[in-house]
């Protein structure tokens, strides 16, 4: 991976937040684009917001690159350019949480802090046999104090990679490799064959389901699209006009809603209706439908931006609307 044994902490903070709720597999591809196009914090400052949200588009969590971004013009115009060095100023960058700047601060600076992921809760969970929830407030108030006392206080980078690269290849979620692990016969887990019961986890997830039925509705060779700015999934990214619904709605019931109506006064027939578009986040699974419309009139949409349709791959969308756009040829 291009972040292991990197000392720049401008690329170990970018490294982090792209990480965060990201699988490593996706995350190194969208790590190389930033590095490629915004090397240094300076370059990725002076870039427009827009712009950064299309390279970001894709990897979902988007209040990570809006963070992102104000950050890097943080540091680069009110701190000179230089990125902070302690763990408390580092924490104060926003964005930032407690495992990110021990990160940066461990792997950039070698200062003594733990990092504490998911690998390493579940390292320390198995060896000595830990039943507190992990994902409790009193769970990882005791894994981070754990992980702390056991760090090497000189060598604090080497360790945290080595436990954390550990948890990731031998003492994985799934069918961890503890026949050949050097820590049989002091873990805990092996010993009691009670390695599949830990970590321990209180909370599950419970997901709402939500009904996006998007209206694509083009004049000429134009569209009509807004960007997303209340504080909800997909912020400042763009959509085209949206009806928003609790549960699944047929077609004919959508064209005779008040809220079609108003924006549509002629009320046409919509020329093509999607097939469903499902996409899944953390707590909440999207399902949208997209309804084609051509209107003659050259009033505009208040509230929305009419867009040439030879430029929206310029635009950053979601990435349920963008399979859509490449679906009926227009990305």
């Amino acid at each position: 991976m291009p972040w292991k044994g990197e000392k720049d902490p401008y690329k170990i903070w970018l490294s982090e937040i792209i990480l965060q709720q990201t699988r490593v597999e996706q995350g190194w591809e969208y790590y190389e684009r930033f590095i490629k196009k915004y090397p240094n914090i300076q370059k990725l400052a002076k870039a427009k917001q827009d712009d950064v949200f299309k390279l970001w588009e894709g990897l979902g969590y988007y209040s990570r690159c809006k963070n992102l971004h104000h950050t890097a013009q943080h540091i680069s115009f009110e701190l000179n350019g230089y990125f902070p060095t302690t763990y408390d100023t580092i924490l104060n960058l926003k964005g930032v949480g407690p495992y990110t700047a021990s990160a940066i601060a461990s792997f950039a600076f070698n200062l003594p802090y733990a990092v504490v992921d998911g690998n390493v809760t579940r390292v320390l969970a198995r060896f000595f046999g830990i039943n507190k929830a992990v994902d409790t407030t009193e769970g990882k108030k005791h894994f981070s104090q754990l992980a702390q006392h056991l760090l090497h206080k000189t060598k604090p980078a080497l360790y945290n990679q080595a436990i954390m690269d550990f948890g990731a290849t031998v003492c994985k979620p799934q069918l961890p490799l503890c026949a050949i692990c050097p820590f049989q016969s002091h873990c805990f887990a092996f010993k009691k064959n009670n390695v599949t019961n830990l970590p321990v986890k209180e909370k599950s997830i419970i997901k709402k389901n939500r009904w996006f039925y998007f209206l694509v509705i083009t004049t000429g060779k134009h569209v009509f699209i807004k960007k997303r700015e209340n504080k909800d999934i997909w912020q400042h990214l763009y959509e085209f006009v949206l009806l928003e619904r609790s549960h699944k709605t047929n077609t004919v019931s959508l064209l005779t809603d008040p809220d079609f109506k108003t924006l549509l006064h002629a009320q046409p027939k919509p020329l093509a209706v999607s097939t469903e578009y499902k996409q899944l986040l953390t707590h909440q699974t999207i399902h949208a439908y997209f309804l084609k419309f051509q209107i003659n009139n050259k009033k505009d949409l208040q509230g929305f931006e009419k867009f040439s349709i030879d430029k929206l791959k310029t635009i950053a969308f979601p990435k349920l609307i963008n399979n859509y756009l490449k679906d009926i040829g227009w990305k």
